[in-house]
């Protein structure tokens, strides 16, 4: 059996969690009996390979005693290798496929997904156009409101933008985000501009939209492999005594990423509510070109939803949400890794380019005068 990558970390403010993630997919696919190698993104954007068997404890202090320094190159015959020393020849580090298991950042905005796709390396999860789109609240809300899909209002905040035309309370999210983290709720216009300074996660674009105290969280996960396929729905439980919104804590500090939080699942809500989240799943999961799994985040007052968000690569890989229809963990990898084999991300061609435009172009200098 060919060798798996599952490749996880990041220079991301979800590092942490993808660490958890990474680990958790090792373990499942080792434990299948697949053969797994670890390649580690760091803090700081160096790659590593690392056992398969570290526990989250190993990263605490950053890379992990052991750790093999790699490089990486984008672009055909490129890839993941050792470094060679002075005489020797530089190793490559070979796999059949990857398992992309990053959250947040380069790793979910298709940045290593476009690198990837340079390389010639086939991964399972987001393409580069359904990654960028899942990482932008803006233009996600943008396609989903243009769809007719029901969504909050939402605006890009600057210092300079006009005032909504929604009251407050707002919540200001950044723009470019792949979880809870960076979000404030805020009272007035005034101090949401107040929080483009003050908040380092919103420095690349913040959005904003009402705060909406009588909606929860109501989340529901995709996978395409090897068909279309809807998980059960989840009330995701926020902690005793936090705010309003489900945050970063509510969903990890429990130790095993979105595994380890608390919910309802399944969900009790009414047949129709359950119908109209299932139904608009279907859609996103076609408007956004999730691939891999996915999961989809609404918001409800029991009565009617609106659509929050996709995230294209969730925490643990949403292994949990799998009860009805039952999907072990084993399976679900399996079926990611069978989709990264036998359904392309893209394919580059020069077809077209034929040199007619050159022939025909005359001088550079005639074209500058």
């Amino acid at each position: 059996m060919p060798d798996v990558a599952v490749i996880f970390g990041g220079p991301s403010p979800e590092h942490d969690v993808s660490v958890l993630t990474g680990l958790q997919a090792a373990r499942g696919l080792a434990g299948a009996g697949a053969p797994v190698r670890c390649l580690y993104w760091s803090k700081t954007g160096d790659w590593y390979e690392v056992d398969a068997t570290l526990e989250a404890e190993s990263f605490l202090e950053g890379v992990p005693k052991g750790a093999t320094r790699l490089s990486f190159v984008a672009g055909p015959g490129g890839g993941f290798s050792e470094p060679g020393g002075r005489l020797g020849k530089a190793k490559q580090v070979e796999f059949d496929v990857a398992l992309v298991c990053c959250h947040g950042g380069p790793g979910e905005d298709g940045t290593l997904q476009a690198a990837l796709d340079l390389t010639g390396i086939r991964y399972a999860g987001p393409t580069v156009a359904g990654a960028a789109l899942g990482m932008d609240k803006f233009a996600f809300g943008a396609v989903v409101g243009q769809a007719g899909l029901p969504t909050l209002p939402r605006i890009l905040l600057t210092e300079h933008s006009d005032a909504p035309a929604f009251d407050g309370p707002y919540i200001v999210k950044p723009r470019f985000g792949g979880s809870s983290i960076g979000i404030d709720v805020v009272e007035d216009l005034v101090t949401a501009r107040a929080r483009l300074s003050a908040n380092p996660h919103l420095r690349f674009g913040a959005v904003l939209e009402p705060y909406r105290l009588d909606l929860s969280d109501l989340q529901v996960a995709v996978r395409t492999w090897p068909q279309l396929e809807l998980s059960a729905v989840e009330r995701p439980i926020r902690a005793s005594g936090s705010s309003g919104i489900l945050g970063y804590r509510d969903k990890y500090v429990a130790g095993e990423g979105m595994a380890g939080a608390s919910r309802e699942l399944p969900a009790v809500i009414s047949a129709a509510l359950e119908s109209g989240l299932r139904h608009a799943a279907e859609q996103i999961a076609a408007l956004a070109g999730v691939r891999g799994v996915a999961r989809i985040d609404f918001l409800s007052d029991g009565d009617e939803f609106v659509v929050n968000e996709v995230n294209t690569i969730p925490g643990s890989l949403a292994r949990y949400l799998w009860v009805s229809p039952a999907v072990p963990f084993a399976s679900l990898l399996g079926d990611l890794l069978d989709e990264a084999r036998n359904r392309p991300t893209h394919a580059y061609s020069a077809a077209g380019a034929d040199g007619a435009v050159l022939r025909s172009a005359g001088s550079i200098a005639a074209k500058l005068g």
